[in-house]
């Protein structure tokens, strides 16, 4: 009967142990990671819109993402939310246009998550992945030229996926063997346009 009760004295010590090493560990990682998610990101939103030397938020972007949302999700671009807004700034502060970040849950393998750059004139300077985990070779593509900088220098409208070569401005051609994630990533990016074009305060 000792034996066990000090068997599970020494058990429970090397769980202790453990556990209190394993959160240390991962306190200290906490940093590390959240900067290189934030390193990441930023890296994104010069891709897509390069022009802007920098990126901000605003009290009033956000409420208007509140107040958007149920707005947004009634459109029929599918499972979309708009997540956040931010003012793209030139050099000397002034704001050139706007950062949008929006989200689909229609991809093949579940959440796509998209920057689009939209300049105050009211044209697309590009999108960018925050989020994709798509099929390699086939959902994976929508990182590719071929694909997303179909959206760049477009003016605002509601964007359509077809599979056949495009007839009309606002068309984009699917990916080939991907049109959940197609249609996942156009969704996101009309999420993106309405917001600009309806809940910012002009």
């Amino acid at each position: 009967m000792k034996g066990i009760v000090k068997d599970a004295v020494i058990l429970c010590a090397i769980t202790l142990i453990a556990g209190l090493a394993l959160g240390f560990v991962h306190e200290i990682t906490l940093e590390p990671i959240a900067a290189a998610q934030l390193a990441a990101a930023t890296a994104t939103y010069q891709e897509v819109y390069p022009e802007a030397a920098s990126f901000q938020e605003s009290d009033e972007l956000q409420a208007a993402v509140d107040s958007c949302a149920q707005e947004i999700s009634s459109q029929g671009y599918g499972n979309v939310t708009v997540d956040e807004a931010q003012e793209a700034l030139d050099d000397s502060g002034n704001v050139i246009g706007y950062l949008i970040t929006s989200t689909s849950t229609d991809g093949y393998n579940g959440t796509i998550q998209v920057a689009t750059g939209i300049t105050a004139e009211g044209q697309i300077t590009g999108i960018g992945f925050l989020s994709i985990d798509e099929t390699p070779g086939l959902g994976m593509n929508a990182q590719q030229p071929e694909f997303k900088d179909q959206f760049a220098g477009k003016s605002l409208q509601t964007f359509e996926v077809t599979k056949t070569s495009p007839s009309a401005d606002n068309q984009i051609a699917a990916i080939s063997g991907a049109t959940f994630t197609s249609k996942a990533v156009t969704g996101a990016v009309n999420a993106a346009v309405y917001f600009a074009e309806n809940c910012i305060a002009q």
